[in-house]
């Protein structure tokens, strides 16, 4: 993966979650371009390593912690495993679209669990160090799901929105004391799921065509950078134009 190098995250760690595939890979690599020290996370360990290994081949510092985060269990290990962090991304989820009838309750509970209680309870371990430090950048991956109703998406949404409503609160809540908590909204992205299905919602934006993982990538390296000193608070939509209409 080929990015422009830079030193402007020099000294600093980054923990990525969900950072083997997909948008949390692509955040991975570009904030080891910039000079983070980036923690990856994930639960597969042989992709785990491979993301770590193209890094340093590239000239960053990565290494890997594999957890479920899924429990609060796992995510007490994630805490422990990763260490002192500066830099939070909030990335791992997943996504179910289809009948509101057709969800079950259990499947219901894990896409809160990991798209809203994953993130609530990371942030909640990590951002009090930060405090005490002064400093530190916590970026949420939201989604259009959570600004425009989405035939079958109504539970994937309300994940989505319900990260928006605690990336604002977290602003409120710690940037009086140095920490920036912002959100990054993506519209539709290549990943290793459905790309068919990928394809036509990416025709329904302004731009007509969906995202590489890279171009919310560089949003998010961006976003955490000393470059948005003065976001805060913010929703930066990364959708092609789809919600601006």
């Amino acid at each position: 993966m080929s990015t422009t190098r830079n030193n402007e995250l020099s000294g600093q760690i980054a923990l990525v979650t969900g950072a083997t595939s997909g948008i949390g890979r692509a955040v991975a690599f570009r904030l080891a371009a910039q000079g983070a020290t980036v923690v990856v996370h994930g639960r597969d360990a042989a992709r785990g390593m491979q993301v770590v290994e193209e890094i340093e081949l590239s000239g960053g510092r990565a290494r890997f912690v594999a957890a479920d985060i899924s429990s609060p269990e796992g995510i007490q290990t994630l805490v422990s495993e990763a260490g002192d962090i500066d830099i939070l991304v909030n990335n791992a989820g997943f996504s179910w679209f289809g009948p509101t009838s057709e969800l079950d309750a259990m499947k219901f509970d894990d896409l809160f669990d990991a798209n809203v209680r994953a993130p609530y309870l990371l942030t909640a371990a990590i951002a009090p160090s930060m405090v005490a430090k002064g400093a530190g950048s916590v970026v949420n991956i939201a989604s259009m799901a959570g600004a425009i109703g989405l035939v079958g998406g109504a539970a994937y949404g309300a994940t989505k929105l319900s990260l928006v409503a605690l990336t604002r609160s977290w602003a409120a809540e710690y940037s009086p004391s140095g920490v920036r908590v912002n959100a990054v909204a993506p519209g539709p992205v290549y990943t290793a799921t459905d790309p068919a299905s990928i394809k036509a919602r990416g025709e329904t934006t302004l731009l007509g065509r969906a995202a590489l993982p890279e171009e919310i990538a560089e949003v998010v390296g961006f976003i955490a950078s000393p470059r948005a000193s003065y976001i805060t608070g913010a929703v930066i939509p990364v959708d092609g134009g789809r919600t601006a209409v």
